[in-house]
């Protein structure tokens, strides 16, 4: 991997409480870029960051999207975020053999085609991959947690860029033209994925290499989206609590071992396995955290609420009297969690969950628990903080 990759974990739930400023911050950005000079060069000063506006919600859409302009001339595509995953790809018209329905016509692929030897083709496969078969072109293939996957090749082409010093690039990235995919469980009517991950290939590493914005990627989400940005002069680093990111996670990115807290209290559970995934609309918890949180839960809750076993959006639902109207009110019932990693130093940096970023508001007005089973779902002593959290 070769560099020591940092990523800025961002997330404002409620915008009203702690986000409208950025969002109102993101305007402006967006006003002044759309002015902004052109530059046909990949290449800019390093500082600059890119933003990108996050379109959705956890529920009831249960995705975000981005809209990413590809080609020449440029045109729009909905990308589906995603830091669990590295290569960015999009449906295309190569010809297709199975695509799923997205927002626009599928990709017409360019003629610039990443060849088998190329590092970006290697990264994406095991060691004993061998290139005789197919020399002139590289192959891939991606398979995701919920089933699904994608079938393609690889190709070079224009990705346009406003950058938060006014200017607009056009550098040449490497993507995927996706010809097969097959739909997961949690599939989503997109055009595609925007890899975020820490390989070689993800867009965060290939911009960082060309020396367009350094390697830091971040996410603001709200339950009427938010924005995504990589690079570093978009943040005040003074508001940010850091933490090294674990060297035994070559494919994700954890901050090492944390301590589960319930309520400002140390639940006795350690050494928890913990990953930062977009691309997951709902944070997964292993069994012993899972039912340890479900207990603590229950134990804590006012007698006002009761079980909504009628409610189907998720296996834990709650009601009350009155149905709950926003999902600010779930803090007058609900206690918040965290997560205390060790880095070496006294001061442990420790990641917050409060009420509004676990819950959501289903449809009938009932509080459901945003966190699921992970162990059911093959992910074994994997935890998995998605977008919700």
């Amino acid at each position: 991997m070769g560099k020591v990759k940092q990523i800025l974990i961002m997330i404002f739930i409620v915008l009203a409480v702690s986000g409208a400023s950025n969002v109102d911050q993101l305007h402006k950005w967006r006003k002044s870029m759309s002015s902004g000079a052109s530059s046909s060069s990949g290449v800019s000063r390093v500082g600059s960051s890119v933003i990108f506006q996050l379109y959705g919600n956890v529920y009831p859409n249960g995705f975000y999207f981005v809209q990413v302009f590809v080609g020449h001339p440029p045109r729009p595509y909905f990308l589906d975020p995603d830091t669990g995953s590295d290569l960015t790809w999009l449906q295309c018209d190569a010809p297709c053999v199975h695509c799923t329905k997205g927002f626009h016509p599928l990709y017409r692929p360019t003629n610039d085609l990443v060849v088998c030897r190329d590092p970006l083709c290697a990264s994406l496969h095991s060691s004993d991959y061998r290139c005789d078969d197919n020399p002139e072109q590289c192959d891939y293939m991606v398979e995701y947690a919920d089933g699904g996957s994608s079938l393609g090749v690889l190709v070079n082409d224009l990705f346009t860029l406003n950058l938060t010093s006014g200017v607009r690039i056009f550098p040449r990235l490497t993507l995927g033209c996706g010809y097969d995919q097959l739909p997961g469980v949690s599939d989503h009517p997109l055009d595609g994925v925007l890899g975020l991950g820490k390989g070689k290939s993800s867009i965060v590493s290939q911009l960082s290499d060309q020396r367009v914005v350094k390697n830091v990627v971040g996410q603001c989400l709200s339950g009427k989206g938010g924005y995504l940005f990589l690079g570093e002069d978009v943040y005040d680093s003074s508001r940010i609590t850091w933490t090294p990111m674990s060297r035994d996670h070559t494919k994700h990115y954890a901050a090492g071992s944390a301590e589960f807290f319930f309520d400002g209290k140390s639940t006795g559970i350690k050494n928890l396995n913990v990953i930062f995934d977009s691309g997951s609309s709902y944070t997964y918890f292993n069994s012993q955290i899972y039912h340890s949180l479900i207990s603590s839960i229950k134990k804590g809750l006012s007698r006002k609420l009761r079980e909504a076993t009628d409610d189907r959006t998720l296996p834990f639902c709650w009601k009350r009297e009155k149905p709950f109207e926003s999902i600010r009110d779930v803090n007058k019932y609900f206690k918040p969690l965290a997560l205390r990693f060790p880095n070496g130093r006294k001061a442990k940096p420790q990641f917050e969950i409060p009420p509004e970023a676990y819950l959501i508001i289903s449809s009938k007005g009932n509080a459901c628990l945003g966190i699921l089973n992970g162990t059911d779902i093959g992910l074994d002593n994997l935890n998995m903080i998605g977008g919700n959290s």
